[in-house]
């Protein structure tokens, strides 16, 4: 026991006063390897919960919202390209993903206290999700949308007749943006009659859109 609390008082010596019993070079290649470490293993932590295989280990997510995905023209379609999870719900961009994560911290509290554990709390609160969703992307004019869509990149000559419309009367001119219109494409959408009296859902965007 002397021992140990010999080693402890030696240890907390120099950890509060290092540079009196440590040289500056040690100190310098000590602060750098600390530094490199903490990194490595900060960044690697922040993709491994970055992938949609981690997105799904919550039973709340695997049943619900995944299952909806995989019905949709973003989990399969004629050319193989899948967006993930992460690819709609988090930024690309390392500062802006860093605050995302920050922001959906309190799912966490939500999976602890089973906030929407089963199908029912689920669709109880849809609307709340959703909405969330949809004021978030309306504000960063679609961001994660554009990551892959980008509008220079249109052909607008492949598009359907209505896809092209709306795309040249609203999408080029900044009067709306992609969230404005497609609502329904990776999850179904949720019921908002009681919030605004006679809405309804239009073919087209219920649940798997292609425009």
């Amino acid at each position: 026991m002397r021992t140990l609390k010999r080693y402890l008082s030696a240890f907390w010596r120099i950890a509060s006063r290092p540079s009196a019993y440590l040289p500056l070079g040690v100190l310098t290649l000590g602060g750098f390897v600390f530094g490199v470490v903490f990194w490595g293993g900060f960044n690697t932590v922040l993709e491994a919960t970055n992938t949609e295989a981690f997105c799904v280990t919550c039973h709340e997510m695997y049943e619900n919202p995944y299952q909806e995905l995989q019905q949709t023209v973003h989990f399969t379609n004629r050319t193989g390209v899948r967006a993930t999870c992460p690819d709609c719900h988090v930024p690309h961009e390392w500062t802006d993903k860093i605050a995302r994560k920050m922001q959906a911290s309190k799912e966490v509290w939500g999976h602890i206290f089973g906030t929407i554990s089963t199908q029912a709390k689920y669709q109880d609160h849809r609307l709340v999700m959703a909405k969330r969703e949809w004021n978030r992307l309306k504000a960063n004019d679609s961001h994660e949308c554009r990551n892959c869509h980008r509008a220079e990149a249109m052909d607008l000559v492949k598009q359907n007749s209505r896809a092209e419309r709306i795309h040249q009367q609203f999408l080029f001119t900044g009067e709306r943006t992609c969230i404005d219109c497609h609502k329904g494409i990776a999850h179904r959408l949720p019921d908002m009659s009681d919030v605004e009296p006679g809405w309804t859902v239009e073919p087209g965007l219920q649940g798997d859109s292609s425009l």
